[in-house]
Formats: C-alpha cells, structure tokens, sequence
C-alpha cells in the first residue's frame, strides 16, 4: 500500500534537511554556558554536588537496560487507536506503521511534544522556588524528561526505544541539541548510519560515555540556569528555561526520526 506518493516524500526530506542545515549551533553568549557551572562548583555545598553526581550516573544504566527511564509503550500506541490492540489480527509494528500516514504520525508526535513541554513549563517553575537547593533536583529530572519525550516520540515514528540501538540514536538526539556546529554536522553524519541500516558497532564505538553526554548537555545551559539560583525569581528563569529546552528537544526528535521513517519508505518506493 503506497501511502504517500515519492514526490511529496522528497519534498518533506528536502524540508528536514532545511532544518538540519538551519542548526547553527549554540550562540556565543550559550558556547560560554559551561563557566558559570564551574562557579557553581565552587559555591555548591558538596550534599548537593553528590546528589546531582549520583542522579546522573543512574542515568547511565539507560543505554544498557533503559533501566527506570523506560516509557510504557503502550500509552502512546493507544494514542493511535484507543480501542484495541495495534498489534491485533495478525499485524505487526511493522506492518501497522508502514500502512500509517506521516502526516498522522506528525499529529500525535506534536501532541506529546507540546503536552511535555507545558510539564517542563511547571516542573522549572516549581523547582525555580528554592533557587540553589532546587536546582540540585532540576537538572536531573530535566535529563530524564528529555529521555522521556525521545522515546515516545520514537514510539510515534514505529521505533523501539527497548532495542539498545534506539536508546543510542535517542542520546545522539540529545547531544544533537547542545551541540555546536561542528559537533551537529558530526551527529548527522552518524545518524545517517540509520537510515543505510548500519545501526550498531558503528554508533557504540562513536557514544564517547553517557557522563560526557550529560556534562555537554547540563554546560549547555548553565548560564541560564544561573538566574534560577535566585530562590522566587527563579521561577520565571525555571519556567522559561525548562520550557525551551524541551522544546528544543522535542523538535529535534521529531525532525531526526521523521527523516529516518521518509527516507526508509524512499527506500521501499525505488526497490519497488
């Protein structure tokens, strides 16, 4: 079943790839977000510094097991059909999302990120209360929300954030956001291993450790996350800053894996 025709396929694949070539990268006043991070080692009380060191290499055991970071897939298949089963009848992840419109995929992605950002919205906003203290607990939450918004909207393209190579293309996401230029046209370059079906030793031996993953990705907006230190004040600062990360985050995702599943029924179309 053919459902979109190859010329609006290339279309929209000229169109991510617009994208991809409008990522300049982080502005000079984000690339120096990593000092005020090593002013607020020196002013952190060590509890808190063990506290978000520990928080952190919990996060590592995501590539491995996806560990507690795992979303229920289900909850986001029955935003598709929430009257049975996808699977039901004799059908497949695969056979159900290679008969599905991008167009719906598109649909219920843009749901998740914009009802994920709003929690971001509140999350930085009430962690934005106790300034320093809080914010010991505002990062690592905020990591987890983004892993958690990368897997379902996996999930809305029909990919499967319980295969390890799914959780290796979902933190080069993530390190696609707070990257500079040079370290984005990098990521895309190794990204485009997924589309050619390469998906595994090549990107395991490029994921530099999960740790330097989330140091680049906490440096990015250290800066900003300085005016959340100011206990109150740092509601707006929390708010706001919460707000655009994920956001960020979110069309991120949707724009690597919508490019993955367009160039993949590129690909069915010419072997046809």
């Amino acid at each position: 079943m053919k459902v979109e025709s190859a010329e609006y396929l290339f279309e929209e694949k000229k169109k991510i790839e617009a994208w991809e070539n409008d990522q300049k990268g982080l502005w000079f006043w984000e690339k120096i977000g990593r000092l005020p991070f090593l002013m607020l080692d020196k002013i952190t009380p060590k509890f808190i510094q063990d506290k978000i060191g520990l928080a952190i290499d919990e996060l590592g055991s995501y590539i491995q097991t996806g560990g507690q970071y795992l979303v229920k897939e289900d909850t986001i298949l029955k935003k598709f059909n929430p009257n049975h089963s996808l699977w039901s009848e004799g059908h497949n992840r695969n056979d159900f999302f290679s008969n599905l419109p991008i167009s719906k995929m598109d649909e219920i992605a843009d749901e998740i990120g914009n009802s994920r950002t709003k929690l971001a919205t509140i999350q930085g906003a009430t962690t934005g209360i106790g300034g320093i203290f809080t914010l010991a607990v505002d990062i690592p939450v905020l990591l987890g929300l983004s892993l958690k918004v990368l897997q379902e909207i996996s999930i809305c393209y029909g990919y499967d954030p319980n295969e390890k190579s799914e959780r290796i293309f979902i933190v080069k996401c993530l390190q696609f956001t707070s990257s500079d230029i040079v370290g984005k046209k990098a990521i895309l370059e190794e990204l485009s291993a997924y589309n050619q079906g390469n998906q595994n030793n090549q990107m395991i031996s490029q994921l530099q450790g999960w740790r330097e993953v989330v140091t680049t990705y906490r440096d990015s907006f250290g800066w900003k996350k300085l005016f959340q230190m100011i206990p109150i004040a740092g509601i707006i600062f929390g708010a706001v800053i919460n707000r655009s990360s994920i956001g960020d985050i979110a069309e991120a995702g949707k724009m690597l894996y919508r490019k993955r599943r367009i160039v993949e029924r590129i690909h069915q179309l010419e072997s046809i």
